[in-house]
C-alpha cells in the first residue's frame, strides 16, 4: 500500500511538471504574437521553477527504485517518468530560448523591420503535440501517443517553409539579416518542441505496451 501511494504521488508530480511546462510554452507562444518584452523577461526569469521541479521528480523516482526495487510494469512506469521528466524540462528550456530570441529581435531590429513569418500555425501545432503527449500519459493511451508522430511530420514541413520564407527575406533585407536568422531559429525551436513531444509519445508507448518505439528521424 505504501508503495502504491508513492507511485500515485509520483504520477501527480509528473502531471504538475507537465502543467507547469505547458504554461511556460503557452506564454512563450503568446510572446511570438504580442512581442511583450516584460513577459519575455518573466518567462526567462522563472526558468528555475521548472528546473527545481525536475530535480524533485527525479529524486522521487530514485527513492522509489532504491526502496522498493519495482519490477515489470511498475519499473517501466518509473523509467518512463524519468525520461519524460527530462523531456519536459528541455521543452521549458526551449520556451525560454524563444523568449530570449524575441528580446534579441526587439533589441536589434531596424524601425521598419516586420516579421513576415506567421508563427501561429506552427506554435499551435507544437502546443497541441505537447498537450496530446501529456493526455496520452494520463490516460495511458498508446493509440493517442502514435498520433503525435503524424503531427511531427507536419511541424517539420512548417519548419522547412519557414526556412524558405526567411531565406527570401534575407535577400531583400540584408540590413536585418541577424534578426531574420533569429526569426528562423524560433521556427527551429518550435520544431524541437515537437521532437520532444514525440519522445514523450515514444515513452508512453513503452509504458503501455512494453515496446521500445522510435519514430522515423527527421533528416534535417
Amino acid at each position: 500500500m505504501h508503495f502504491h501511494r508513492e507511485i500515485d504521488q509520483l504520477k501527480k508530480m509528473i502531471l504538475e511538471m507537465g502543467a507547469m511546462v505547458e504554461d511556460r510554452l503557452r506564454r512563450a507562444c503568446a510572446i511570438l504574437e504580442n512581442r511583450d518584452e516584460a513577459e519575455a523577461q518573466a518567462v526567462v526569469t522563472a526558468d528555475w521553477e521548472v528546473d527545481d521541479m525536475e530535480i524533485r521528480v527525479e529524486e522521487e523516482c530514485l527513492k522509489i527504485l532504491a526502496l522498493h526495487q519495482p519490477v515489470a510494469r511498475d519499473l517501466r512506469l518509473i523509467v518512463s517518468i524519468i525520461k519524460i521528466n527530462s523531456e519536459l524540462e528541455r521543452i521549458a528550456d526551449i520556451a525560454v530560448n524563444i523568449a530570449k530570441r524575441i528580446l534579441t529581435i526587439n533589441k536589434n531590429k531596424t524601425p521598419d523591420f516586420v516579421v513576415t513569418l506567421d508563427y501561429q500555425p506552427m506554435a499551435a501545432k507544437a502546443l497541441e503535440m505537447v498537450k496530446t503527449s501529456l493526455d496520452a500519459l494520463v490516460t495511458e493511451d498508446a493509440a493517442l501517443a502514435r498520433k503525435i508522430f503524424l503531427m511531427d511530420d507536419e511541424v517539420n514541413r512548417m519548419r522547412d517553409a519557414a526556412y524558405k520564407t526567411v531565406v527570401g527575406d534575407i535577400g531583400d533585407r540584408a540590413d536585418n539579416a541577424a534578426c531574420l536568422i533569429n526569426v528562423y531559429l524560433i521556427a527551429r525551436h518550435l520544431e524541437r518542441i515537437g521532437d520532444r513531444a514525440n519522445n514523450i509519445a515514444e515513452e508512453v508507448i513503452y509504458l503501455v505496451e512494453g515496446e521500445i518505439v522510435r519514430s522515423s528521424e527527421d533528416p534535417h
